[in-house]
């Protein structure tokens, strides 16, 4: 008797019962909806590189915005936070396939990319000689926004920044906070999906900076919209990002939520100051035996819980080397700092 590969008599099943069909699932029943994929990423950055030149300003990105954060790109001056914020709005060309806005190709769909952004600058975008009501129609004609929902659109972003009062005024006799907030009310008139914010509160006091939060959160809670900010403030990080990167000379070094980045550093520090000690095989029949205490060991001073910005320097160093940065940067940094402050 022949037998087959797992020793059973040939030609017997391993039921023991006649050959049967392979079953197929069944059908679902008439009306069932049909599993639907998740929704796409807010901004998915794959290998993501951008060069000027023989500078490699952006090298290698990988990158997940999720739909309805806000997520923060830190570092320092120079790690390529505003070039990779520029070609993820377009304004710089990449190739197909390393960046996408909630599916859509930054290279091969440019407009329709554009048509899900808001985007505020580093350097001012608003005109002083014109009124604010006038700079927020001019971007609504910039967005194309429909003529007929225009004015509605220009008063409703207003509104939302509180300007609506002061929206008659010439830009130039505004404060700081309030041409902040008045080019938060351009990029918002295109009700924007996703709102992109570089360095938004530069130059700002405190009462300012906390005044232009609390209307992009109340905003982001009214529609649901993503955002993705570039900061330098580590308060402004920690308090209102879910998540945060940390970028550095053209990479991302760290990811996570403040709590998580602080979290891993202080396990980092644990691990440095009480390395495990060396261990040594006993010999055969020795008795085993453990270290007495010692009583003349000095006691450490308690461990001081990491801030975000000990992480950030922890990534970024002293943060003050030949690549943070050029002339050109801090005069455009100064430049915008001194305009609104």
């Amino acid at each position: 008797m022949t037998t087959d590969d797992e020793g059973r008599p040939g030609g017997t099943p391993a039921s023991g019962g006649p050959d049967r069909a392979p079953r197929t699932p069944a059908a679902p029943a008439p009306g069932t909806p049909a599993p639907s994929a998740p929704p796409p990423d807010a901004v998915t950055c794959r290998g993501l590189r951008y060069a000027f030149g023989e500078t490699r300003a952006v090298d290698g990105v990988d990158l997940a915005v999720r739909p309805g954060e806000v997520f923060g790109l830190l570092g320092p001056n120079g790690a390529g936070k505003t070039t990779a914020i520029r070609c993820i709005t377009t304004l710089l060309p990449v190739p197909e396939g390393m960046v996408r806005v909630f599916g859509h190709d930054a290279s091969r769909e440019r407009m329709a990319v554009r048509r899900l952004l808001g985007y505020v600058p580093q350097q001012l975008s608003a005109d002083a000689g014109l009124t604010g009501r006038e700079n927020v129609a001019l971007f609504a004609r910039v967005f194309d926004v429909a003529r007929r929902e225009r004015a509605a659109r220009v008063g409703q972003a207003l509104e939302a920044v509180g300007l609506a009062d002061a929206a008659g005024r010439l830009a130039k006799t505004y404060s700081g906070g309030m041409i902040r907030r008045l080019e938060l009310a351009q990029a918002l008139v295109s009700a924007p999906r996703l709102l992109m914010l570089d360095e938004p509160t530069i130059g700002l006091d405190p009462i300012a900076r906390t005044s232009v939060w609390e209307h992009i959160n109340a905003v982001r809670a009214a529609t649901g919209m993503t955002v993705l900010v570039t900061t330098h403030y580590m308060d402004e990080a920690d308090q209102y990002c879910d998540r945060v990167a940390l970028m550095h000379h053209g990479r991302i070094r760290a990811l996570g939520t403040p709590d998580e980045l602080r979290a891993a550093l202080s396990a980092r520090r644990r691990a440095a100051r009480n390395p495990a000690p060396p261990t040594t095989a006993p010999s055969p029949g020795a008795p085993a035996t453990s270290p007495a205490p010692s009583s003349s060991a000095p006691s450490r001073p308690p461990e001081t819980a990491p801030t975000l910005e000990d992480v950030f320097r922890d990534v970024a160093g002293s943060g003050l080397d030949e690549q943070s940065g050029d002339f050109r940067d801090v005069r455009s940094t100064r430049r915008t700092a001194n305009r609104v402050g």
